[in-house]
C-alpha cells in the first residue's frame, strides 16, 4: 500500500468513525432529553457519573431507524441491554429465548438431584483385619 493509499485510507476511516459518533451522540442525545433516566427493563434510576450506563436500545434492532418521536428506541442498563440482544440473537437461529428477569427460569438438570441417596447409602465395613 502506498503512502497515499494510507493517508487516504486513514482520512475515509476518520470522517467514518466521526460521522458515526455525530450520529450515535444525536440520537442518545435525543432519547435522554425524551425519556426517564430508568432502565425500561429492570427499573434501575440513572444519574451522574452512572448515566453512561444507560443505553438506547432501538426495538427493531436497526440502528438508522431513529424517528424523531423516539418511538423505536427505548433506555436500558448495560446488562438489560446486553441480555436483550442476547435474546434476540437466540429467537433469529431458532434457539429458545434465555429466561429473561421476572419470567421463569429455563428448566435444567439438577446435579445434586440423587445426592442424597448416595449418601444415605452407608458403606459396610470391610471385614478383613490386617
Amino acid at each position: 500500500m502506498t503512502q497515499q493509499e494510507s493517508e487516504r485510507r486513514a482520512r475515509v476511516l476518520a470522517e467514518f468513525h466521526r460521522e458515526l459518533e455525530i450520529r450515535q451522540r444525536s440520537y442518545r442525545g435525543r432519547a435522554l432529553s425524551m425519556f426517564p433516566h430508568i432502565c425500561a427493563r429492570c427499573g434501575r434510576e440513572f444519574s451522574g457519573k452512572r448515566m453512561r450506563e444507560l443505553t438506547v436500545h432501538h426495538k427493531d434492532m436497526n440502528h438508522d431507524n431513529n424517528p424523531p418521536d423516539g418511538s423505536n428506541w427505548e433506555l436500558l442498563c448495560l446488562y438489560c441491554h446486553d441480555d436483550q440482544h442476547g435474546v434476540a440473537s437466540q429467537k433469529a437461529v431458532g434457539d429458545r429465548p434465555m429466561p429473561v428477569s421476572g419470567r421463569d427460569p429455563a428448566p435444567i438438570a439438577n446435579p445434586f438431584e440423587r445426592l442424597g441417596d448416595l449418601l444415605g447409602k452407608k458403606q459396610e465395613p470391610s471385614d478383613s483385619k490386617t
